[in-house]
């Protein structure tokens, strides 16, 4: 069995800074792209931000210049550095991971249960 669990969410003052961990454990064989997407109330998902197996990462506009994803591939974890927080990042950030676990036949896309982030004075 596969599990991904977000930590680091929490409440912050516009302008500060949260990290977000997501770690990935079970019976994993290798993991391809790794990706945050978040939700807010009323809202659709939106893609946060996507990094690759080689390092290579994608962020949503919105995010890009205050956002950074990194992974590291050793401990099967990905990292979001939030900084310059904004009201509007308030949301529930849920981890995504592509793995291939023992005991299957392909990389299946696996979710964390979320962690909320409020931005807020």
């Amino acid at each position: 069995q596969v599990q991904l669990v977000e930590s680091g969410g929490g409440s912050v003052q516009p302008g500060g800074s949260l990290r977000l961990s997501c770690a990935a454990s079970g019976s994993i064989v290798s993991i391809n792209d790794m990706a945050w997407y978040r939700q807010a109330p009323g809202k659709q998902r939106e893609l946060v931000a996507t990094i690759t197996r080689g390092g290579i990462v994608n962020y949503a506009r919105s995010t890009e210049g205050r956002f950074t994803i990194s992974r590291d591939t050793a401990k099967n974890t990905v990292y979001l550095q939030m900084n310059s927080l904004k009201a509007e990042d308030t949301a529930v950030y849920k981890c995504n991971a592509d793995i291939f676990a023992r005991g299957s036949w392909r990389h299946v896309p696996y979710w964390g249960q979320g962690t909320q982030v409020t931005v807020s004075s």
